[in-house]
């Protein structure tokens, strides 16, 4: 779903207290923790096994491929929403509410082979593992699930991180780079091929080669991205529309479009 993103710039390595990988979720999530001077390590490992049991708790139960999870359950008609666990219920009533700010171009219910939520929850799952990885001694930190990424703060006060989006057309090259304040998604065809399905013929559809979307929330910037690169261009006034989040689309042909506020960073800009 999403394109490989990555920090560039130089960071304080003496202020970098966690590169953690965990594989979780069929791909790879990285955290990485940037710390304030004398922050206690118990402290930061604390947060960290948060984290990761946060991720493992979303994989439980909302895994499609896992025959015995709850959302595989529930698609089987096994069980029904209200005995699902607790999250079920409320990750269902997000997707409904970021299907309704899409105008339909994010739909789980409409998926080939019935509900699907995963275009949300790998961005859900993200933001609440950082909500469960914060503490008062980080200066900033980042859950990376594959390239779509939830953040705050900077690896020094008072500063951002700056993240490269990969060019669809050149994998190895960056098409630019952003200043990070939040969530950032990215969806196209170019790293898993023809999978995004546009929820109004059920069939694979995408209109640009990368629809990337900025946020507060990666959940909700997830399942927009994937909105964007269903309906191309003609998103581009629906994200307008939004408070507090902006897209940037690659086209097939090359050209970019993007909202006013994308968070371009300035070529300046320190890193």
């Amino acid at each position: 779903m999403t394109s490989i993103l990555s920090t560039v710039g130089e960071l304080p390595d003496e202020a970098h207290a966690i590169h953690h990988l965990e594989p979780v979720m069929g791909t790879v999530v990285t955290i990485d923790v940037y710390a304030r001077e004398g922050m206690r390590p118990p402290e930061i490992t604390l947060g960290l096994a948060r984290a990761r049991a946060t991720l493992r708790r979303a994989d439980a139960v909302f895994s499609t491929w896992k025959v015995d999870s709850p959302m595989s359950r529930l698609r089987r008609g096994e069980i029904t929403c209200e005995e699902a666990p607790a999250e079920v219920a409320l990750v269902l009533g997000q997707c409904a509410i970021a299907r309704e700010m899409s105008r339909g171009w994010f739909d789980p219910w409409a998926m080939p082979g019935g509900l699907d939520p995963t275009g949300y929850v790998k961005g859900w799952a993200a933001q609440r593992a950082l909500t469960a990885l914060a503490s008062s001694g980080m200066t900033g930190a980042m859950v990376n699930a594959a390239g779509d990424i939830a953040s705050f703060g900077g690896p020094e006060p008072a500063t951002q991180f700056r993240i490269g989006i990969v060019d669809p057309f050149a994998r190895g090259q960056l098409a630019c780079v952003v200043e990070l304040a939040g969530a950032l998604a990215t969806s196209g065809n170019y790293e898993r091929g023809n999978h995004l399905i546009d929820p109004r013929t059920g069939r694979p559809a995408t209109c640009v080669a990368s629809a990337s979307v900025s946020g507060p929330d990666l959940g909700l910037a997830d399942a927009l991205a994937t909105a964007v690169a269903v309906a191309g261009e003609a998103a581009l006034d629906t994200i307008s529309a939004l408070d507090d989040y902006e897209a940037l689309i690659i086209t097939l042909d090359g050209n970019w479009r993007w909202t006013e506020g994308f968070p371009f960073a300035s070529p300046d800009a320190s890193s």
